[in-house]
């Protein structure tokens, strides 16, 4: 399948100071796209947008709490002032908390939908009413694989990540109702990978909390999705373990994709992901 050219596009990152975002932007400065970098860690921000700079592009790095309206407004708000138009929009900001829903506090399980949903919903608004401004725009929300199953102990995270695999399909029907063929609402559901996730996630479980397996590497280049044909638009989402190729290589693909009729999230199917947070035989006490 054709691509677009990347190079003078302008992208913005939620959640870009470590992991996937941080990947997904080195992949991107590569392609020559200019970055609107947003994260809550301002050191990690800067040094990744300087190592952007070095390879040409411009690059911004904004402290940004998604969960706050105004944070995300003011993201919005610099980078059109900046580069004057936003080409694409990727909500990838996440936190979780693990534990019986009884153990984990309120507060905790609050904070992950506010993140997690209501961060997605900040920035898909703001991203969409330019979308519209300009009848082009691709917004990518990443969810997760429990954005359309679900398993104990992850309750909130769970709830948040179907709230925004619900989002997409109903923005994305508005859209195509709408008549606006130049504007993509992408989902991506992939499930673990070797990121600072699992290192910060809210642990109420009492035991260690061991990721899926295989855990995959944000950073290890792999197969590229690159000039794979478009499957049916009928299935708009699908769940990506993505041991082939790196999760933000193949986002950039998407990126370049979402213009030629690609609005769902591509990946071998029938592969099982197996889900398991707990050491094998352990429960939360």
């Amino acid at each position: 399948m054709a691509q677009k050219d990347l190079s003078g596009k302008v992208v913005v990152i939620t959640g870009a100071s470590s992991g996937f975002g941080k990947g997904l932007a080195r992949r991107l400065a590569k392609e020559g796209c200019s970055l609107v970098l947003a994260a809550r860690r301002k050191n990690l921000l800067e040094e990744l947008a300087q190592e952007c700079r070095t390879l040409g592009v411009r690059a911004l790095a904004l402290e940004t709490d998604v969960s706050d309206l105004g944070a995300v407004a003011n993201l919005a708000s610099v980078a059109l002032a900046e580069f004057g138009q936003i080409d694409v929009w990727v909500n990838n900001a996440g936190v979780g908390a693990i534990g019986r829903f009884e153990d984990i506090p309120l507060e905790e399980q609050a904070k992950v939908i506010e993140t997690n949903l209501l961060g997605t919903l900040y920035g898909s608004s703001h991203a969409y009413r330019q979308f519209q401004k300009q009848a082009s725009g691709i917004l990518i929300n990443i969810a997760s694989e429990l954005g359309r199953e679900s398993v104990p102990y992850y309750a909130a995270y769970t709830a948040s990540k179907h709230g925004v695999v619900g989002l997409c399909d109903a923005l994305r029907q508005e859209v195509r109702q709408a008549g606006l063929e130049d504007i993509h609402v992408c989902a991506i559901m992939p499930t673990a990978h070797d990121t600072p996730f699992f290192d910060h996630v809210a642990n109420y479980s009492g035991h260690q909390v061991e990721p899926p397996t295989p855990l995959h590497d944000p950073e290890k280049r792999g197969r590229s999705n690159r000039g794979r044909s478009a499957r049916s638009r009928r299935r708009e989402h699908r769940r990506m373990g993505w041991d082939y190729q790196d999760r933000h290589e193949a986002l950039a693909s998407k990126c370049s994709r979402c213009g030629n009729g690609l609005d769902d999230a591509q990946d071998p199917d029938g592969r099982p992901t197996g889900i398991q947070y707990f050491r094998r035989g352990q429960q939360p006490n």
